[in-house]
């Protein structure tokens, strides 16, 4: 699936589109709510994730790196706050293929 492409320098370059993080996956009603119903790769789902936790204020301001969970985040989530480092295994499991 990869094409391959040449880049400014003149250097052919291979593009994995559809493959790994790029594979669009389908967002659990529960995390559609945060990112919408759309099949997305899963890196535009952890930055629609980003996006509305910034929009809605939803760090921690004591502790960034800590996400204090709205009524659609608990969902996803399934408790009152997370890290960003936990965020990513509640965000898999509202995932899928």
């Amino acid at each position: 699936m990869a094409k391959t492409t040449t880049n400014a320098g003149g250097a052919k370059t291979q593009e994995a589109k559809g493959t790994g993080i790029h594979a669009p996956v389908q967002p659990s009603p529960e995390l559609g709510a945060v990112v919408g119903n759309d099949k997305l790769p899963r890196s535009e789902v952890i930055s629609k994730v980003w996006t509305y936790i910034k929009k809605n204020d939803l760090q921690n301001p004591e502790n960034k790196r800590e996400i204090l969970a709205d009524d659609n985040l608990k969902k996803v989530f399934g408790k009152d706050k997370a890290t960003m480092f936990e965020m990513n295994k509640y965000i898999s499991a509202h995932l899928k293929a």
